[in-house]
């Protein structure tokens, strides 16, 4: 029996499901297209992803990522590039050495785990809006989605006043897990493109 998602070491979990990220990246033919996040292209779904944690983890430690092409020129390369060396930072047991310290995330924490903790469910999260954006399939892996759900809806008054998600949408009386973690984000979890 395979070890659920969740309980992955951070360096596998990430992999898979930045995999998941990668195919759908590929899969997209039309980047202006509308996504469940109203105001974002499908380009902007990549460009939210290769910025924010390089900023991030700048600001808070001497780490740094290499600068990677404009997400405006190549989504695709722009995220290979990052992509890439999220890996290697979370395959690598001397990035440990690397602190980050910040208001909004904690004290003195080795870069590796913060990666782990904010940006892995991000990428996860996001393949779902790219994915619906597009087109494709956007079945997440239901062990990590109960996770997020169960986890966040515990701490939902600590969470929703952060601004980091909308307000919660309603859903249907047959709403999956699936459909349930993405309203309570603030998509609506039935979004189609024509919409």
């Amino acid at each position: 029996m395979s070890t659920p998602l969740p309980q992955l070491p951070p360096e596998e979990k990430y992999r898979r499901i930045a995999a998941g990220l990668t195919r759908t990246v590929v899969g997209v033919t039309d980047w202006d297209a509308p996504t469940p996040v109203q105001e974002w292209r499908a380009r902007d779904v990549v460009g939210h992803l290769t910025t924010w944690l390089p900023a991030l983890v700048h600001g808070g430690s001497t780490f740094r990522f290499a600068d990677g092409p404009d997400v405006e020129v190549d989504p695709v390369v722009a995220w290979a590039h990052l992509d890439e060396q999220v890996q290697e930072l979370l395959e690598d047991p001397a990035a440990a050495d690397h602190r980050h310290s910040g208001p909004h995330t904690g004290q003195d924490r080795p870069v590796p785990e913060l990666v782990d903790a904010v940006y892995t469910v991000d990428v996860f999260f996001h393949t779902w809006d790219l994915a619906r954006s597009s087109g494709q399939d956007d079945t997440l892996d239901p062990d990590l989605v109960h996770d997020a759900f169960t986890g966040m809806s515990a701490m939902e008054e600590q969470l929703r006043p952060s601004g980091q998600f909308g307000q919660q949408q309603p859903v249907p009386d047959d709403a999956t897990e699936q459909e349930k973690l993405f309203a309570f984000l603030g998509r609506d979890p039935r979004w189609e493109p024509n919409r």
